[in-house]
């Protein structure tokens, strides 16, 4: 049976917190690798620096229009409450589907993995992926090596620390953000006054970017920019979240938006454009290499570990809270409604995402997972968005502590970018974009499997809290 409606994890967050969990959700993987590709296909530096800029401003105004719903409703789950409350019980739970199949775990898996290979930079054996069991089954092969059983026990790790309480994984999350945010400033410092470079790689030239081109590359920018919406799947755990959400979308999302802007002038700083879009790997090794010796890039390594960590940490954190949510509407498998009886937190849904991100690892199957539902992350958050003016159609006289920033007019170019995207996607790239269509169909029946045995949840109720499973 669903949970009492009203049912609510403890706030015990500040928005500091939240914005830590944004910073940590944003800044991983993707500016280590995204920038050669956007710079392959924007072949005029202030262009390049421009897309950027555009997908921040996206972001920032996908932040506000958040604000706004998890003010609304400040409740566990993100966009699945949002999507839930606007277009009705199916279309929540295909975001939450998504999510716990590929959108959380598979990102957690790669994540790991990538971890696991940087580490051996140190401790070479840590990315050493020759076999030490394989294990055959029908459709998918599963591979023990030394580099998976580190990325398991990373990811083992995490969830055992967010499983503890709010608590542990909220100082993780902030010491690991700090050090992450931290490193960076000083590395673009350091750059900028003691480093190798020449401001005359800005200078225009290159060849001259159609429209549709430049557009295109809005898909792997607004990627690299996913997660800017992490506060609003912790909004029930904020203090005061009226006030505390959006502050901590808007500051999280614009600390975002100014590290990636200096990391991005760093590089056309430090080699032209052309040869930004020739580098193959992490461009964040290579620009240390440059400006501080064949050393830095040891340092570097090091600095992108606590990226990564601190990525992980913010989603095993942020991703439970979706099938927590999903549980205790009736959705999900009841288990993952459960609150742990000492440390208050959703442990069944923590363990449930750990461990399909390891099995995800040990199959290989995350990369394939995640590049075949990713244009479903610009999907769902465009729809999120679009809730704001579906909520104020319906729900007029609601209580809204915080109103979206530009609306209707920032809401709405949101909206229309990401349906372009969305759009661009399948048209370019229609084989991985039909495999994704087709995993998130499979939620359908999924749904209709779970909505016949769990009544449905009545809407409204008392505040409680569950503090016992």
């Amino acid at each position: 049976m669903p949970l009492p409606p009203g049912v609510t994890l403890p706030r015990r967050l500040g928005w500091p917190d939240a914005a830590a969990i944004i910073v940590s959700n944003v800044i991983g993987g993707g500016i280590l690798f995204t920038p050669p590709q956007v710079a392959s296909s924007v072949q005029r530096p202030w262009l390049f620096l421009g897309v950027w800029w555009v997908g921040g401003a996206l972001a920032f105004a996908g932040a506000m229009a958040y604000a706004e719903l998890a003010t609304l409703r400040p409740r566990a789950g993100g966009e699945y409450v949002y999507l839930t409350a606007a277009y009705g019980r199916l279309v929540g739970f295909l975001t939450g589907w998504t999510s716990f199949v590929a959108g959380f775990s598979g990102a957690i898996a790669v994540s790991a993995v990538v971890m696991a290979s940087y580490i051996g930079r140190f401790a070479p054996a840590a990315s050493d992926v020759s076999p030490l069991i394989v294990a055959p089954i029908p459709w998918v092969r599963v591979t023990i090596s030394r580099q998976t059983l580190v990325a398991l026990a990373v990811i083992a790790l995490m969830a055992w620390i967010h499983r503890r309480g709010i608590g542990p994984g909220r100082i993780v999350g902030n010491v690991l953000a700090a050090l992450k945010v931290s490193a960076l400033v000083v590395f673009i410092a350091l750059g900028f006054s003691i480093g190798a470079g020449s401001m005359v790689h800005l200078q225009p030239a290159g060849q001259r970017v159609a429209a549709s081109a430049w557009l295109l590359t809005l898909i792997p920018v607004m990627f690299t920019y996913s997660g800017w919406n992490a506060a609003s799947y912790v909004a029930e755990e904020i203090r005061d979240p009226g006030r505390n959400v959006p502050l901590a979308l808007g500051v999280g999302t614009i600390a975002v938006v100014a590290v990636y802007s200096l990391l991005n002038l760093l590089y056309l700083y430090v080699m032209p454009l052309s040869e930004l879009a020739a580098v193959q790997g992490s461009v964040l090794d290579v620009i240390a290499d440059r400006l501080l010796g064949l050393r830095a890039g040891d340092v570097m390594g090091i600095v992108s570990i606590l990226s990564l960590a601190a990525s992980i940490s913010a989603m095993t954190l942020a991703g439970p809270r979706v099938y927590y949510a999903m549980a205790r509407d009736g959705l999900f498998f009841q288990a993952a409604a459960r609150i742990h009886p000492r440390f208050e937190t959703p442990a069944a849904s923590i363990a449930a995402q750990a461990a399909w991100s390891g099995l995800l690892v040990i199959s290989g199957g995350a990369s394939a997972l995640t590049r075949y539902t990713g244009f479903a992350i610009v999907l769902f958050s465009g729809l999120a968005v679009s809730a704001v003016f579906a909520l104020r159609q319906s729900e007029p006289d609601a209580s809204r502590p915080f109103r979206a920033l530009g609306y209707p007019l920032a809401p709405a170019i949101f909206v229309a970018a990401s349906l372009l995207i969305v759009v661009a996607a399948i048209y370019n790239d229609p084989v991985p974009s039909g495999w994704g269509l087709a995993i998130m169909a499979i939620g359908v029946p999924l749904y209709l499997l779970q909505a016949r045995r769990r009544p449905a949840m009545p809407a409204g109720g008392r505040e409680t809290r569950l503090t016992s499973g």
